[in-house]
């Protein structure tokens, strides 16, 4: 193993001394940081929020400084439907409501796949991935289904957003300390071959403590409620006496069996025509379990823009830390142009990204419309869950480019899938390990 020596620190000095502009590009980088100094223009025709395709939307919600985006995704895909039914355009879900179970779902999960593999050492890679994130906030498609096939929806009116969700991280931090305490009681009572009996017991317990963090945290979830409300009419509605399960089969009539979560992933590891799940990160047990089917890239677009024409919106996982000025809702392919700055080539290709962990999917978010022009998606509007203070009101413009390099999967009908894709949905899916890219 080689050292950095004082020779080469001389010899960088003087090439820094010699290259291009060098004090220029130094004053740029430390007056406004890199990717103010090498941001492309965002305010041309390519990127105003136009669109030849445009659902007919509402307020945009705001998730704050929590992970929650695949539930707001989730949740503002399925309101449109009501909205459009019941004549409620602003009409928003309590996501309070479904982030209680889910992060109790996840306790559950964490508990189970520590008993699994309590057989196996804590360095080991599965277990160390298990004890990393315990009970974290972020989440898939998928996971919002089952959360919300088994417990239901209720409005925001009935279960509003009583604690500051800027304080996710503090809760996250409670329940993972918690958490991880809570794995070596299991592990132990595992290794000691304790009886399923008792096993079941001390789970049930911890789980009790889990709840009343929660409880104390979201507020005790509803068990029934009545649904009030003025449609955009402003007639006057009333229903009494709904549960939440009750109120989601009535008033949002949607199913979640009709979607598959599309994904392109190029990874050598991975096929296309190929279903997938990943076992360990179904939250709910014994529910809607995570299947991806993984197609060409040209695919995702086809299907997604199909989807916008039927009149539907998509939720679509991406990494929306790429290419993306917040404040104005720009997301572009190439938007910060580092190889200039800094006269170095940052090239790295869509497959390359993922297999060096450099690509993360690290947001959901909702397409509403597209700008098509001679059958190819120029630009798509996107919903996101960041408030009406960024972008256009909420809404975002992203060009192909950025659609092509940051968005990995899209949630579609099963209906618009070829023959050929929809037969590969009755095959056995492989399993992939928690640790992989699509988790």
């Amino acid at each position: 193993m080689s050292e950095i020596t004082f020779d080469q620190i001389k010899a960088f000095q003087e090439q820094l001394a010699h290259h291009p502009a060098a004090a220029a590009r130094s004053r740029a980088v430390q007056n406004v940081g890199p990717q103010a100094a090498s941001r492309e223009a965002i305010d041309g025709e390519d990127m105003k929020p136009v669109f030849s395709l445009d659902l007919d939307t509402g307020s945009v919600a705001n998730q704050k400084k929590s992970g929650r985006c695949w539930l707001f995704a989730t949740l503002n895909t399925v309101r449109h439907g009501i909205a459009d039914e019941f004549g409620l355009k602003d009409f928003e879900f309590s996501q309070n409501y479904n982030a209680f179970f889910d992060r109790l779902e996840k306790a559950n999960l964490f508990y189970e796949n520590i008993l699994a593999s309590a057989d196996k050492p804590l360095d080991d890679r599965e277990v160390a991935t298990y004890l990393s994130g315990p009970d974290q906030d972020g989440g898939h498609y998928d996971q919002a289904a089952a959360l919300i096939e088994k417990y239901g929806l209720v409005p925001k009116s009935v279960m509003p957003e009583t604690y500051n969700s800027n304080k996710t991280a503090e809760l996250n931090s409670v329940l993972n300390e918690k958490l991880r305490k809570d794995a070596k009681v299991l592990r132990t009572l595992k290794q000691q071959h304790a009886s399923d009996d008792a096993i079941a017991a001390k789970k049930r317990e911890l789980l009790s403590v889990v709840y009343r963090i929660l409880a104390y945290t979201f507020g005790n979830p509803p068990t029934t409620f009545d649904f009030e409300y003025r449609d955009d009419k402003k007639q006057y509605h009333r229903d009494t006496g709904l549960t939440p399960q009750t109120f989601f089969k009535k008033y949002v009539k949607w199913h979640f069996d009709d979607y598959i979560v599309v994904a392109s992933d190029p990874e050598p590891s991975k096929k296309y025509q190929q279903l997938y799940t990943i076992k360990a990160a179904n939250t709910v047990v014994e529910r809607h379990p995570l299947t991806i089917l993984n197609l060409p890239p040209e695919r995702l677009e086809q299907l997604a823009l199909a989807q916008l024409q039927a009149g539907e919106g998509v939720w679509f996982g991406n990494d929306v830390l790429a290419d993306m000025d917040r404040k104005s809702g720009t997301l572009k392919g190439g938007l910060f142009n580092y190889n200039d700055l800094f006269d170095v080539d940052f090239h790295v290709d869509k497959t390359d990204r993922i297999v060096t962990t450099e690509a993360e999917m690290s947001h959901a978010m909702t397409f509403t419309g597209a700008d098509v022009v001679d059958g190819k998606v120029t630009k798509w509007k996107v919903e996101n869950s960041w408030g009406k203070d960024n972008g256009h009101d909420g809404y975002f413009v992203a060009d192909a480019s950025w659609f092509d390099q940051y968005v990995y999967e899209v949630v579609v009908r099963k209906s618009l899938l070829t023959e050929a894709e929809q037969a590969a949905l009755q095959t056995t899916p492989i399993n992939l390990p928690v640790w992989d890219f699509l988790n």
